[in-house]
């Protein structure tokens, strides 16, 4: 067996006893200071900044399941492959009578990470005017300058790995405007179609006016740009929400997440406070999900859920009385499913509403927060009139095209899937070098036209738009703040789509011969409202794409463009078929291929606007629902109108931006305990069947409690359990100390952080001898020892965590070059002991990164 490997496992084991993370079959706490409803992106960051502070106490509930870093999910090759899956709520739109009658899936996240871990990786920002337009509709510090410091903390920007190729593609950056140490890993891939560089598409869109943009991050973006990806620049691996957000700090003992439980329900003091535990709700599906097509699967995704065990007496909280007449919320009712008792969960500060713009909107009527008449027509007690609630739904629809390439000298996409050696070759390249096609899934060559660069009928459009009476294409019967709402928003986009700086649409070439078009800056709204109190009764989506013919004509003109992109010099090398649209095609055969290819672009956003209350709003610009004292949302509901980008990047720093928001409105308040009303509530426990949040699937064993302190200049690790019967303590401390021991560890810590572990009861199923034996097998089976993609391969085997796995490697080749190149322990040059000291030192450096023991 390899010496460097057993050392490796050595090294790393007592950390899996680190990450293990909260045991969640077991009853929650009495209460946490912050409760937030879902744990996609925007969930996942504020909750994870919020407990940063170690004194509060936060839960995170999400009605997903954690993924297992599947390689359908992780590897850039798969980008789109998973939607319809297990990770996806399978959700659908009402018919689209404005089209072609049909009804079409809108794909949403239902998983630890939400839309991260399926959406197409691409991240952009938006133009500099989206978000000045946002301020202007009367939300303060919302403006370009508020929201740029946030768009930096999320992200961890690397440039193009090479000068020749950021010149060829014309990758700029400015320093000035990246982040270079948050969470999200942004980079770009290993590869490049040559059909995407300046000399083909971008060529051609400069060759008719439209420029390539410097950095798209600088908030300019009417323009081409070869965007970034959020995508480890080291493992070319997805750089989800989970990834980045929650498995680093899942150690923290007040970061609480549970998932594969539905938020039911907000807890409003005095209206829907019934300690008792609520009986089922009948109808609706098991599981809140749609039956949206093309999900082979049907409704019958995940483990079943048992029944949840026998609830333990709660402790007697006595609340602080409040003279605000404002709405308090107390906690949130959730389950598993439509057939389990309704538990319930406590806040003594804030409910944070995060779980998306259709889900969120759903909750809150759910819980009586809404439009009264249609709470009314449901039989839901009014706890709130916000009419706001459910409308101004916006989105990105796009319509798909179809030009295939002809000239088989450039290489296609469509190769992967057309030939097996090739894609067998790819895929080889990938795992050996993290290098090649594979990496390249994501469309990056990207363009942002302003609409009269690309079309002379942009006057007679944007008159049309302005001579429309404010009614003429919303649904009736809308609240006149709503309408008074939309007249604001309608203005604000037609001074900006009459500008050369202000994107209209977006052209989306997959490098196969297509030129998706989507419309960015729409006028058309739609609702997304409940049909039943009950909460496992998927919501009625209706976008109504194109409701508002403004949108109709800027993908007309968009399609038209086309023709002209595909015959300028650069595109002509291509040698493009025009199949759909035809190249022959008249208005009404556009039109046709419009209103049976119109499709979403998975940007639902807007349906909680923030807003004044007279303009329809539903949260006010800190992000409190208004008439509330205290739930928030701080999803893409929010948004007012939706921004041109992908829209991963803008909850990234909208949730960056609310976290701080959060933490002052915290300062000036105290949190206030359970009333004494529901001293006698059932204790919330979790089916013993909930899939547990650990970074890794290994089972540590019920008892095992880790726990982890730190400082800005001492850190120390402690682990007590009681170890499996199968693990014994001398075995371990016996072979680990004859590679190290804790006085070795602190002398080569030279930073001032002490790590002391207590590394004699390994909580596992599996002991270091097992995870030998399974190294030993995998050399058995041709698997080189020495550190690279090979090594990654043999521990994760052995069940260390890919991400674990991969971050330690990463860390051992950079800090250690020599010792990434060595087979064994020993070296000629240096022997064992220099080696180990080496790894040790690589080690210790990655444990306080991985870690955040520096205080990052």
């Amino acid at each position: 067996m390899s010496a460097m490997l057993t050392f490796l496992v050595h090294l790393i084991w007592p950390v899996l006893g680190l990450i293990s993370g909260r045991d969640l079959n077991g009853p929650l706490l009495d209460s946490y200071d912050y409760i937030f409803c879902g744990c996609g992106i925007s969930g996942l960051v504020v909750a994870n900044r919020l407990s940063e502070d170690y004194g509060i106490n936060v839960l995170c509930i999400e009605a997903g399941q954690a993924d297992d870093y599947e390689a359908i999910i992780e590897v850039p090759v798969y980008v789109g492959a998973d939607i319809g899956g297990i990770y996806d709520w399978d959700l659908s739109t009402v018919p689209q009578m404005q089209l072609d009658g049909a009804a079409r899936p809108m794909p949403q996240g239902k998983a630890l990470g939400g839309g991260s871990i399926l959406n197409a990786m691409c991240w952009n920002r938006g133009g500099r005017d989206d978000y000045d337009a946002w301020a202007a509709l009367g939300n303060p510090g919302w403006d370009w300058n508020g929201i740029l410091p946030y768009f930096m903390k999320s992200e961890t920007y690397t440039p193009v790995y090479s000068e020749q190729v950021a010149e060829e593609y014309s990758i700029n950056y400015n320093p000035a405007v990246h982040g270079f140490s948050g969470p999200v890993q942004v980079s770009y891939p290993k590869y490049f179609y040559p059909q995407s560089v300046t000399v083909n598409f971008f060529d051609a869109l400069n060759h008719l006016g439209v420029p390539t943009e410097f950095d798209q991050a600088e908030g300019s973006t009417a323009g081409a740009a070869f965007v970034p990806t959020d995508l480890d620049p080291n493992n070319q691996t997805r750089s989800d929400a989970r990834v980045t957000y929650y498995d680093p700090y899942s150690t923290r003992e007040n970061f609480h997440v549970i998932t594969g439980q539905h938020v039911t329900q907000l807890i409003i003091e005095g209206i829907t406070d019934d300690p008792a535990t609520r009986d089922p709700t009948s109808g609706g599906d098991t599981d809140g999900e749609g039956t949206a097509s093309g999900n082979t699967g049907g409704l019958n995704f995940g483990p079943e859920i048992a029944p949840a065990p026998v609830a333990a007496p709660r402790t007697k909280f006595v609340r602080q009385a409040s003279n605000s007449s404002q709405l308090r919320i107390i906690g949130v009712e959730f389950a598993p499913n439509a057939t389990a008792p309704r538990q319930t969960v406590y806040a003594t500060r804030e409910v944070i509403v995060a779980a998306g713009s259709l889900h969120s909107t759903q909750l809150l009527e759910l819980s009586g927060i809404g439009p009264a008449a249609l709470l009314e027509e449901l039989g839901i007690t009014v706890a709130l009139d916000l009419p706001g609630v459910g409308n101004n739904l916006q989105d990105h629809c796009l319509v798909g095209t179809f030009y295939p390439y002809n000239n088989a000298s450039y290489p296609s996409p469509t190769e992967l899937t057309t030939n097996s050696t090739y894609n067998t070759e790819c895929e080889d390249e990938y795992y050996a070098d993290k290098t090649g096609p594979w990496t390249a899934g994501s469309p990056n060559a990207l363009a942002f036209p302003p609409l009269p660069l690309i079309s002379n009928n942009t006057y007679a459009i944007l008159s049309n738009a302005s001579s429309q009476n404010p009614t003429d294409y919303l649904l009736p019967g809308l609240d006149s703040t709503v309408i008074a709402g939309f007249v604001a928003q309608k203005q604000s986009l037609i001074a900006r789509l009459g500008t050369t700086t202000s994107a209209a649409y977006e052209i989306i070439n997959n490098n196969a011969g297509s030129l998706t078009v989507s419309v960015m800056h729409p006028l058309s709204r739609g609702v997304c409202y409940i049909n039943s109190p009950d909460p496992f009764e998927p919501p009625v989506i209706d976008p109504r794409w194109l409701s508002n013919p403004t949108d109709r004509s800027v993908l007309i003109e968009a399609l038209i463009f086309n023709r002209q992109i595909l015959a300028a010099p650069s595109m002509q090398l291509l040698q493009a078929a025009q199949f759909v649209p035809p190249v022959d095609a008249d208005i009404d055969a556009i039109n046709q291929v419009i209103n049976n290819g119109i499709r979403t672009e998975f940007h639902p956003s807007g349906t909680l606007a923030m807003l004044p209350l007279d303009m329809g709003g539903v949260v006010d610009s800190t992000l409190l629902v208004y008439g509330t004292q205290n739930l928030r949302v701080v999803d893409a509901s929010i948004f007012p109108m939706v921004p041109a980008a992908h829209l991963q990047a803008v909850v990234y720093a909208v949730a960056e931006k609310a976290a701080d928001i959060i933490k002052a409105a915290a300062l000036a308040s105290q949190p206030s305990a359970i009333p004494s009303s529901v001293s006698t509530a059932a204790q919330s426990t979790i089916p013993a069947t909930t899939q547990a949040i650990n970074p890794s699937t290994i089972d540590f064993g019920a008892s095992y409690t880790p726990t982890l302190s730190a400082s800005s200049t001492t850190a120390s690790v402690s682990v007590s359990s009681n170890p499996p019967s199968n693990t014994t303590s001398s075995q371990f401390s016996s072979s680990f100390e004859n590679n190290l021991s804790v006085p070795v560890i602190q002398s080569i810590t030279s930073t001032g952080t002490t790590l002391i572990s207590t590394l004699s009861n390994v909580p596992s199923v599996m002991t270091p001898a097992s995870v030998s034996s399974s190294i030993d097998a995998a050399e058995s089976s041709s698997i080189e020892a020495s550190i690279g993609s090979s090594e990654i391969a043999v521990l994760t085997s052995a069940g260390i965590p890919p991400p674990l796995a991969t971050s330690f490697e990463s860390a051992v080749a950079t800090q250690s070059p020599t010792a990434a190149a060595t087979s064994g322990v020993g070296s000629a040059q240096g022997g064992e002991p220099q080696s180990e000291q080496t790894l040790i030192a690589a080690f210790i450096a990655w444990i306080i990164a991985f870690f955040h023991l520096d205080g990052q």
